[in-house]
């Protein structure tokens, strides 16, 4: 499924299946699956075709028609929907790759029915005749030669303004172009600085790409014997764009230039011999895509006299293939500040005293440092009175207003969206049903796409990874705004920006992807009916879906509501996803999930930090489920028994730090789809240690669980060696010594925490079992050995490391030329670093036991910090039991040696004054799961 198509590609392929079964001999049904077959691979590509187009360049006609079929599709893929629920029998649960095959010949099978034959039958001649309606409006209209509305295809690029600001309306970019500068200088004109050097500037739209780009131009071009600026642009006509650079570095020669007739490779060589030999410098503004810039590259001639490339992109990739890259950033707040006065009052006054400074904060906060946001929102109060300014910015985003910057706002954001494929734009758009500000977790919202279908298969590859893939694009285009955890060796989930929310908002309502009910009283009288509903941050005192036609939602999602009544759910047939997050409430609403075994089409059931206490029995009966998510769900003590019938579960979270055990029952080696899996922490289950090897497809595994007897430690590693496609293990084995002895891990594992109580570092954690680790936990019985850092130090690509929980941990010498790409580390007591140890390393944290460290002789020397190139945030916790006086000695020498690193990094120093809050913070340093 997919927002240029609709439900068609999906729908297709269902068609295909019924053709190729037993019951395409039923007659007149074969001709008629052939025809809706051929009719919807028509209307297939000419959607795809409307989807290249910008809505707004739309004809009217092929946009009302392109909205028919696509509701069409969603209607017609609901009653195939419906049929294949009512045929699938109890011999259909068992393991097979081939589900939807498997489907279809169960829909055969009950053809010999003459009820059910005639129900489908009728079915499929009732969609045929909506098909052929909309087929011959298609061809009366001639869709297919009026996709585009020639009255607006001629429009100006808004991003022309930047190359004509005045130097004085430039705020906040000083300081990069003068870093810039220094970057392209040609030093002391050794070999290295002569050769040929490209840059690339690269960030989110509307940060000033150009403006820093066309500042950089400006402050250098007179180094240079010839010199060009030239825009690329979305749909790049290279021959156009090589004749541009031509004229830009000889005007008088290429005036009246004619490059009709000649070929690419004939322009590239034109300009390869106007360059050569020259000492040029080139910006090539707003590249889109790798190809066209690899193909430019080829015309850059290196000859060694000092010439310089910069680009500008909102790609990585593009400026990945520089020899060097800069990302923006947005403004600081007080740079924020000063071009919002300008741009309002310019520059010469103050805010109106009459107006709270709270007032400007919000906004400021809303347009998150971006300068075209910060104008846009600037021009719209420009000329308003004070007193209207609140009622302006509550109720104007950036996706809706009449003003002209708001206008050249969206465009420029259109720019980004338009060059998305499409099934990123659909994986975009589905954003929308999350508030402002929201911190978005990323694997929730994989999970998400891959229910409602948005995610497509690929060879060799799960369903998962490859929605990872469209996230990361996402970021890379910068649609997305990453955020990283606190080691930042890995991204856990993304922010929008306001800007993009209110686009894809707007875009969301006009395509009828996405109803939202914030706080505003919604009106259910619309005669469009939703494919998706978002209740944001209301309070919910009745049912506010009463009088919508629900029959045909396929999400429903509620995020940050204050619950105290929830629609019933009965009328929800279609529903895929069905989400409750971050939400509060007034009574235990347990009840409200009796009807849960009606939603036979669910595939997403988020009940995360509800006060459910129990699932019930008929969850079995949601064949095509594949995720639930019941964590932090604090009242609920067992899964139930059904829960192994979900053949097709790929992710069960359930439990929590602050949870109950969690019984699980028999029988969870069934489960064989299951590829994550996040349980704390299981108890009396001695059987799970077994099944537990069963789930080879096991990609995550987070789990807390007793292992009381020997035996169920040995049954426990046995099964973990059978899972061999896990990349993120966190394992706690409470109370349990494991025996490794024979264990393998799998050479794709990446994440891994373990806490045992075992005294040594287990044997297989080492680079040549684990080349790919990243991020290494590990909380062991016994103090830190210093071969143990040794062992540590010769990861590759180890990223973040964190050791804790022996209070009697000494310090360590850090050797050099070890942790070669180490970025954070946290150990329970203080290290001495080598010249050349820990090159890379950014973030430092220990923990220092004054007593035990004195009674070792250590003399409180943090020196070595200054061996540290990169070091630029350090955490120290003192424990100051029992000797207060060495704790303030200790306190002093940090700061003494923080301070005269010449990084100045930021300190964070924490004193715990006796031993019950030492033993309470160690406590919960080593709380799992937070």
């Amino acid at each position: 499924m997919d927002l240029a198509t609709g439900a068609l590609g999906s729908l297709l392929s269902k068609l295909v299946e019924l053709l190729a079964d037993e019951y395409n001999r039923l007659k007149g049904l074969r001709k008629d699956v052939e025809f809706l077959e051929s009719e919807l691979r028509s209307m297939h590509a000419v959607l795809r075709k409307v989807a290249e187009v910008p809505r707004d360049q739309l004809d009217e006609q092929v946009r009302l028609w392109a909205n028919e079929v696509r509701e069409l599709s969603f209607n017609m893929e609901d009653v195939v929907d419906r049929f294949l629920v009512r045929v699938q029998g109890p011999d259909d649960r068992i393991k097979s790759s081939h589900k939807l095959k498997r489907l279809m010949k169960k829909m055969a099978d009950l053809f010999t029915v003459g009820r059910t034959r005639h129900q489908i039958a009728h079915a499929i001649k009732d969609i045929k005749g909506q098909v052929e309606d909309v087929a011959a409006r298609r061809d009366r209209y001639r869709i297919n030669d009026i996709v585009v509305n020639p009255t607006a295809t001629t429009t100006i690029d808004p991003r022309l303004l930047a190359l004509y600001k005045d130097q004085k309306e430039l705020v906040g970019i000083q300081e990069a172009c003068s870093e810039l500068i220094n970057r392209l200088a040609n030093g002391n004109n050794d070999v290295s600085t002569q050769e040929l050097k490209i840059l690339s500037i690269f960030g989110f739209g509307g940060l000033g790409k150009t403006t820093l780009a066309k500042a950089v131009y400006h402050g250098i071009k007179e180094q240079f014997e010839c010199m060009a600026f030239v825009s690329v642009g979305r749909n790049p006509d290279l021959k156009k764009l090589v004749k541009n650079i031509l004229f830009e570095l000889d005007q008088k020669k290429y005036e009246n230039f004619n490059e009709a007739g000649l070929d690419e490779r004939q322009l590239i060589d034109e300009l390869r011999g106007l360059i050569q030999n020259k000492r040029y410098i080139i910006v090539i503004d707003n590249i889109w895509d790798t190809p066209t810039w690899e193909i430019v590259k080829c015309a850059f001639v290196d000859s060694n006299r000092g010439s310089r490339i910069v680009t500008t992109t909102r790609i990585f990739e593009v400026a990945a293939t520089a020899n060097n890259f800069y990302k923006m950033e947005p403004l600081s707040d007080e740079n924020s500040k000063e071009l919002f006065r300008k741009r309002l009052f310019g520059g010469k006054c103050k805010y109106p005293y009459n107006q709270p400074t709270g007032l400007f904060e919000k906004i400021l906060k809303k347009c998150g440092g971006v300068p075209l946001a910060i104008i846009t929102i600037a021009s719209v109060l420009a000329g308003k009175p004070c007193e209207e300014w609140p009622m302006v910015y509550n109720s104007i985003g950036f996706g809706y207003g009449d003003n002209k910057q708001v206008e050249n706002t969206r465009k420029i954001l259109l720019f980004s969206y338009y060059d998305l494929p499409w099934y990123l734009r659909t994986c975009l758009l589905y954003l929308s049903i999350y508030p402002e500000d929201y911190e978005i977790q990323k694997d929730i919202l994989i999970w998400k796409w891959v229910a409602e279908d948005f995610v497509q298969e690929e060879p060799r590859r799960g369903l998962f990874e490859v929605g990872e893939r469209y996230f990361n694009e996402l970021v890379n285009r910068c649609m997305l705004q990453p955020l990283e955890g606190t080691d930042k060796s890995s991204i856990y989930g993304c922010r929008v920006h306001d800007m993009v929310l209110d686009m894809i908002c707007l875009l969301s309502e006009e395509e009828n992807f996405v109803r939202i009910f914030d706080r505003e009283e919604p009106n259910t009288s619309s005669k469009v009916h939703p494919r998706r509903l978002a209740t944001q941050k209301r309070v919910i005192e009745y049912d506010h879906l009463d009088n919508m036609h629900t029959r045909q939602v396929r999400s429903f999602n509620v995020t940050g509501c204050h619950i105290a009544a929830m629609p019933s759910r009965l009328g929800f047939q279609a529903l895929r996803v069905l989400a409750i997050e971050d939400c509060t409430f007034m009574k235990d609403y347990a009840f409200h999930l009796e009807n849960l075994g009606r939603l036979h089409q669910l595939r997403y059931l988020g009940l995360r930090e509800t006060p459910i206490s129990k699932l019930p029995k008929e969850i079995g009966e949601l064949r095509f489920l594949q995720t639930i998510d019941l964590w932090e769900c604090k009242n609920v003590e067992a899964l139930p028994q059904s829960i192994i019938l979900l053949r097709q579960l790929k992710c069960l979270r359930a439990g929590g730090a602050a949870c109950k055990p969690i019984s699980v029952p028999d029988g969870m080696g069934n489960l064989t789809s299951m590829e994550e899996l996040w349980l704390r922490y299981v108890d009396k289950c001695p059987n799970f240690v077994q099944e537990l090897g069963k789930l080879t497809e096991l990609r995550n595994l987070n789990i807390c669980i007793e292992l009381p007897e020997s035996w169920m430690c040995k049954t426990f590693v046995e099964s973990l060696g059978n899972l061999q496609k896990i990349q993120v293990l966190s394992l706690h084995a409470l109370n349990a010594k494991l025996s490794w002895e024979g264990y393998v891990p799998p050479p794709q594992l990446w994440h891994l925490t373990l806490t045992t109580v075992n005294a040594a570092l287990p044997s297989w954690i080492n680079s040549t079992l684990l080349p790919n680790l990243v991020h290494l936990e590990i909380s062991l019985g016994d103090a830190m050995e210093a071969h143990d850092l040794v062992t540590l130090g010769e990861f590759p690509e180890l990223l973040r490391l964190k050791r804790c929980g022996s209070d009697n941990d000494i310090p360590v010498v850090v050797g050099g030329n070890s942790f070669h790409k180490l970025r954070s580390c946290n150990m329970t007591a203080p290290l001495r670093f080598l010249p050349g140890a820990m090159p890379s390393l950014e973030c430092l944290a220990f923990t220092v036991h004054v007593q035990p460290l004195k009674e070792a002789n250590f003399d409180f020397d943090f020196g070595s910090l200054e061996n540290l190139p990169c070091l630029r945030e350090v955490s120290v916790f003192i424990c100051c039991y029992p000797d207060k006086a060495e704790a303030d000695k200790v306190e002093a020498a940090v700061r003494h040696a923080v301070h005269n690193h010449p990084n100045h990094p930021i300190l964070h120093l924490t004193k715990f004054n006796d031993l019950a809050v030492t033993l309470m913070s160690t406590a919960l340093a080593l709380l799992l799961f937070t």
